[in-house]
């Protein structure tokens, strides 16, 4: 098994990092869940040269420490795993996805890595999985051959 060097590894952070927009290490602080501890430290010591304010994320999905969470589903484009973090967050089902940023920087990564994955508490999996075996399609097509 491979050890991962943690000073290497700073080091190739902080070097990525410094070559990112503001705009995109924004992004980057807005999703911590997905940042290993190393890139955390990295990030908040290159916004801290640049004098942007960065605040950490309580990254609790619950209050209990010890729930459970289950994935609910794997997706190998970002985009589709966006909406359907999007349709549970606002039928108010607790989740988030994995390996996100990983796929939004390089996407020939999703097919190693198994896909950009979602994941809800245990006592969700039924209505996450309610939610996203409906149709979404705005497709006009479909809605006029409805009718």
């Amino acid at each position: 098994m491979t050890r991962i060097d943690h000073d290497k590894e700073r080091e190739r952070l902080a070097a990525a990092y410094a070559a990112m927009s503001e705009l995109e290490l924004a992004n980057l602080a807005q999703d911590q869940r997905s940042l290993t501890e190393d890139a955390l430290n990295a990030l908040e010591s290159e916004l801290s040269k640049r004098g942007i304010p960065f605040e950490r994320q309580d990254l609790t999905i619950a209050d209990d420490p010890d729930v459970k969470l289950i994935a609910v589903r794997r997706f190998r484009d970002l985009p589709e795993a966006l909406v359907a973090k999007g349709m549970l967050d606002s039928a108010g089902v607790k989740c988030f996805l994995s390996d996100e940023n990983t796929v939004r920087m390089d996407w020939l990564w999703s097919n190693a890595l198994g896909g950009v994955r979602l994941w809800v508490r245990e006592d969700d999996l039924p209505d996450a999985t309610s939610l996203l075996s409906s149709e979404y399609s705005n497709d006009a097509d479909s809605k006029d051959a409805e009718k």
